[in-house]
């Protein structure tokens, strides 16, 4: 193509100024990738889970680190709180506050206070070993009074320790009245049979055991003392020990902590059943008046069945497809269905559905009667009405 003088100065002009416009452009996209650095800077901010206290130890005599950790509302209200303390807090205080986290207490475990007490090597093992009672009396005369001084605790605590840790505990949970209402260790731990013998207490104190085939350097000692309570069973210890196989001597720590809180609060939680063979062979009603029972003995409350475990076996039952166990947890269970959670047309209809199913027309006219005339124009409308007119027709006939 020929280009004249006019028209190549325009091309020109044309190349130039787009040359202008594009670094015009890249200043201002880096100017603002800039800025938005800056203000993400300027918005970050530190993820807080606990705070330092250093306590000055005259039975130690050092200064000694611990981590606490609070629960989300302990600001926000008067509560009191049950607190986990965690030997080797320099590891595993953020294993208790994430167990804490992840089961949205209180749900399946109450909110706790984590206190987590820092230690290193090879003081550790002098502290746990040789040294234990003057450990154990910084633990109980400073630690505790610390904690129980300054932040709102309940009587209840529990202790968690890791291999030298774990036969510090051992002997700790049986000889040490009163001090702790729970202990958890794992990858270690052994009391002799005369310590065993030895135990005593009013209250139930629970012990929660666990290691690996893998870890072959204390697993053995663990057999052996998982022998001894057996062989001794001694009254009010209930104690448990697991072997997780797939884990090793460093692994299993966070594993142990939960399935030791898990274990502790095996009835703090309401109830919930695979099968309705599992709530027969288990007992049944008396089963579960017998468990809110204790439930109540151990963490107040109610002792009566909750709705919680009313709805659960009710659900159970129509997913089951199992019209017996049904209809009578319906009837037992009558009071719950006058709660919220069943006002509306979805839970009419289902109920309405289950009975025509299984041919108990009065009922299912009953639920389809009250879901058309309490919850009108609902999503549900067109089936109840299907339902409603089938079931009369049946009755009819």
């Amino acid at each position: 193509m020929y280009l004249n003088e006019a028209s190549f100065f325009t091309f020109e002009f044309i190349i130039l100024y787009y040359k202008i416009t594009m670094k015009k452009l890249f200043f201002i996209v880096a100017f603002c990738f800039f800025c938005t650095i800056i203000l993400g800077q300027v918005n970050d901010s530190q993820i807080a889970i606990g705070l330092n206290h250093t306590i000055k130890s005259s039975i130690l005599n050092q200064d000694r680190a611990i981590q606490v950790y609070i629960p989300d509302d302990y600001e926000n209200s008067e509560k009191s709180y049950p607190v986990l303390y965690i030997l080797d807090g320099q590891w595993y205080f953020l294993s208790g506050v994430s167990i804490q986290k992840a089961l949205r207490t209180p749900g399946a475990i109450p909110e706790m206070i984590v206190v987590g007490i820092k230690n290193s090597n090879p003081l550790r093992r002098t502290l746990f070993g040789d040294e234990n009672e003057k450990f154990t009396n910084f633990l109980k005369n400073e630690v505790i009074q610390f904690i129980d001084s300054n932040y709102r605790t309940t009587q209840e605590r529990l202790i968690f320790g890791w291999e030298a840790a774990a036969y510090y505990i051992s002997e700790l949970i049986l000889q040490e009245k009163g001090l702790f209402s729970g202990a958890i260790i794992t990858n270690g731990g052994y009391a002799s049979e005369d310590i065993v013998k030895e135990f005593s207490s009013e209250e139930d104190i629970y012990l929660y055991m666990a290691n690996s085939r893998k870890d072959i350097y204390y697993v053995g000692s663990s057999n052996a003392f998982n022998e001894i309570l057996k062989n001794n069973n001694p009254k009010h210890l209930i104690w448990k020990y697991e072997l997780f196989n797939d884990e090793v001597h460093e692994t299993l720590a966070h594993l142990a902590i939960y399935k030791g809180l898990r274990y502790y609060y095996h009835n703090f939680d309401s109830p919930v059943f695979e099968t309705i063979q599992q709530y027969n062979d288990l007992g049944g009603l008396d089963y579960l008046t017998a468990f809110f029972k204790e439930r109540a003995k151990r963490f107040g409350g109610s002792d009566v069945i909750d709705n919680s475990t009313k709805n659960s076996l009710i659900w159970l039952a129509w997913n089951r497809n199992n019209f017996e166990y049904f209809t009578f947890f319906m009837t037992k269970f009558s009071d719950v269905l006058s709660t919220k959670r069943y006002a509306s047309a979805y839970w009419q209809n289902r109920f309405g559905q289950f009975y025509l199913k299984h041919n108990d027309y009065e009922n299912a006219i009953k639920y389809f009667n009250t879901g058309l005339i309490t919850y009108p124009n609902s999503n549900f409308e067109a089936k109840m009405q299907q339902g409603l007119i089938e079931a009369k027709s049946k009755i009819k006939n």
